[in-house]
């Protein structure tokens, strides 16, 4: 091989490793909840610029927050939407992690607030937590982020999982058909508001949401400081006028620390430079800010995230 070929081909081999494509993908849950579509909207942004980044995103379907978290350490996820106290969990080892902390979990960013939600049909008479007992309630799948929330909350008022006459482990997605089809009285789900999923499900049941509130939920936010109440808005769902009061977390995407730090770096910058068409993307994101990207952050920050937000004067 001549010097002028070899210096080609040299030339084209760099250029090639420095234009390789990295995928990241994202672990998000069930497909009528929030979680998917917000990692759609992370996953469009970061594709709108992958020819400058050579970073191609992709989405997944998954079981949620706790799924996520253990996947994403076994190194099968590159980033996963997780509640703030499933976070919380991970790196104390607390919860479905006590004796097994993670301590590689990086947060990224802190998107919107979710609130618990238990939707029952107005035919099951439940007016509130207390009259569950001898009713048949889906509590979600042992892992998702739903599951915990619904546990504490229901032993915050004094309601263990055998006083229900049924306790479903389906996931929150099957919620609105089993009410349709009468299979529940009810179902748990911790959503961004409005969701798709309460909305599938007030098309064909008349529906009710439970408010979650009283001085149990008061020493709850108390004991948990990553819990906050909130109100589901009266003006979201068909059927359903009042504000109901709950209690939620943060939906942070969170990533490893073994992801690079270009990866992080892009996909942070992605979303903030494009803040207000992703604000556009899905109505829980109405109420966000820049600032609240980093509210209800309870992982260290990954320093490709940190970067980003330094550089913007965000930290």
């Amino acid at each position: 091989m001549n010097k002028k070929i070899a210096s080609i081909v040299l030339s084209g081999a760099l250029f090639s490793s420095a234009n390789a494509t990295e995928f990241i993908t994202i672990g998000t849950g069930g497909v009528t909840g929030t979680y998917y579509p917000t990692g759609g909207a992370v996953c469009r942004l970061v594709n709108q610029v992958k020819k400058e980044s050579g970073i191609r995103c992709s989405v997944e379907s998954t079981g949620g927050s706790v799924y996520n978290v253990n996947t994403i350490r076994a190194g099968e996820l590159d980033f996963g939407m997780a509640q703030s106290d499933v976070v919380h969990h991970a790196i104390n080892g607390e919860d479905k992690f006590v004796g097994n902390p993670y301590a590689g979990l990086r947060s990224v960013m802190g998107i919107y607030a979710e609130l618990l939600a238990l939707v029952v049909s107005q035919e099951s008479g439940i007016k509130s937590v207390s009259d569950l007992k001898g009713k048949r309630i889906n509590i979600d799948i042992p892992g998702s982020g739903t599951r915990v929330t619904a546990e504490i909350v229901m032993k915050a008022l004094g309601i263990a999982t055998g006083d229900l006459a049924l306790s479903s482990e389906l996931k929150s997605t099957e919620g609105p058909n089993m009410l349709k089809d009468r299979k529940i009285d009810g179902y748990f789900g911790v959503f961004g508001h409005p969701a798709a999923n309460i909305k599938d499900a007030v098309v064909s049941v008349d529906a009710f949401l439970v408010p979650i509130e009283g001085a149990p939920i008061d020493a709850l936010t108390e004991k948990y400081p990553y819990y906050a109440k909130g109100l589901i808005s009266g003006s979201f769902y068909r059927g359903i006028t009042n504000d109901t009061p709950s209690i939620g977390v943060k939906a942070v995407l969170v990533t490893s620390d073994k992801i690079s730090e270009k990866a992080v770096y892009t996909l942070t910058k992605a979303v903030v430079e494009n803040f207000e068409e992703f604000k556009k993307l899905h109505p829980a994101y109405k109420t966000i800010t820049k600032e609240s990207l980093l509210e209800g952050i309870v992982a260290p920050l990954h320093p490709g995230a940190e970067k980003y937000y330094k550089e913007i004067g965000l930290l």
